[in-house]
């Protein structure tokens, strides 16, 4: 391999040129620079620095870090790919710098570092025989790596599920806490509502926003991070914002816009006290805003309060002219929500089959009738009849 063309290539990079800026490439290309220079003594540095910077990233060889790179850097021709557009010029660049990468992901370590024996004093030349290898393979090519694109999209939505809003950032989740269906037990109607309008959103049709209200425990949460786990629902997307980010909500809603990955930004546990800065923030997201919610996104809120906002007696009993304006404005809010579901406490016998299927999945055999009287004693010194207590009651039986 002529390393003065590969060289001169690499600097022609154009639809993947923002791969030239990591750390990788540019050791890569500072080493092959070296040794065009034969400066042997940055060259063996260099070549110390690529092997250590490709292992401590995880990676066998140039080739398996460079697919890594290709796939999950958001380039022009990967959103492209991921529109489903057509562009014959940049197509090309792409495809050219996809064959320049898989030279430089063929280049065997020993092509490096034997332009350098020449310049080395030979009593140095152990130190570069010794020096380790990375493996030169190419395990991509462009038609694969443009299938990549259409099927997954580009960027981090390739590469992550889950995601944290925080301070006008989005922050991969790399293992999110989201349980599987089954693993979630009653509340099925609730539930089904849930996925059913998660389903329209990714078919491409208008879905509402979702409010998800009432007592603590008793899944709601669970409810909307399982939606990752529904089998066929492949392109969708969790991101979750706290309260304190709202504000930023109309930033990121427009970079998600267009995307084709469906987005479902989840706000957990939702509640404003009277002056609560976000509230109109919010309130204008859901309506009220010139500008339209993008189509592959929804809202999914959950709440102890049924209408979000804090109420008071003297909001009934004040001394403002109309009070029913003052009650009417604060439960506005959560009339924004085009779906509204409750999750209320179990009954008695909800509560105990739950316990009893717990039970049996955990492997406790115990006499029925002391299970239920436990698990109510349980219940009662806590926080009501709800899956979570129930959960906990059962992993108290393994203490």
């Amino acid at each position: 391999m002529d390393l003065t063309l590969l060289r001169l290539m690499l600097r022609g990079v154009s639809a993947y040129r923002d791969i030239l800026d990591t750390p990788v490439m540019k050791k890569s290309r500072a080493l092959l620079d070296a040794v065009y220079l034969r400066d042997w003594e940055p060259a063996v540095e260099l070549y110390a620095d690529l092997f250590h910077a490709l292992r401590h990233e995880g990676f066998q060889g140039l080739g398996d870090w460079l697919w890594d790179a290709l796939r999950y850097t958001e380039s022009p021709y990967a959103l492209l790919c991921e529109r489903g557009g057509f562009d014959p010029a940049l197509e090309n660049a792409a495809r050219r710098d996809v064959d320049t990468f898989s030279l430089l992901a063929r280049l065997d370590c020993d092509q490096i570092l034997n332009p350098l024996k020449p310049v080395v004093p030979p009593e140095y030349f152990s130190v570069l025989s010794s020096l380790p290898r990375w493996r030169a393979v190419v395990p991509f090519d462009f038609d694969t790596l443009t299938a990549f694109h259409r099927d997954h999209g580009a960027g981090l939505f390739a590469r992550y599920r889950a995601f944290l809003w925080e301070e006008g950032k989005l922050v991969p989740v790399a293992d999110p806490d989201c349980p599987r269906p089954e693993e979630l037990l009653g509340y099925e109607l609730q539930r089904n509502q849930v996925e059913a309008n998660t389903r329209m959103l990714l078919a491409g049709h208008a879905a509402n926003n979702v409010l998800l209200f009432g007592d603590g425990g008793t899944g709601k949460s669970a409810t909307v991070k399982s939606m990752l786990c529904i089998p066929g629902f492949d392109d969708l997307r969790l991101i979750e914002i706290e309260k304190e980010n709202l504000t930023g909500l109309p930033t990121l809603m427009r970079s998600l816009a267009g995307r084709r990955q469906k987005f479902i930004l989840f706000i957990d546990d939702l509640a404003f006290d009277k002056d609560d800065k976000t509230y109109s923030a919010l309130k204008t997201i859901l309506e009220g805003s010139l500008e339209k919610r993008p189509p592959n996104t929804i809202i999914c809120a959950t709440s102890n309060r049924r209408h979000l906002v804090k109420q008071n007696f003297s909001d009934r009993a004040g001394d403002e002219v109309d009070a029913a304006e003052t009650i009417s404005e604060k439960t506005a809010l959560a009339e924004r929500f085009g779906l509204r579901i409750p999750y209320l406490t179990m009954n008695k016998q909800e509560y105990l089959a739950l316990v009893d299927h717990l039970a049996r999945r955990a492997g406790i055999r115990r006499d029925p009738e002391w299970l239920h009287a436990q698990a109510m004693t349980w219940e009662i010194r806590h926080s009501g009849r709800t899956p979570r207590v129930a959960r906990q009651f059962i992993d108290s039986l393994h203490g």
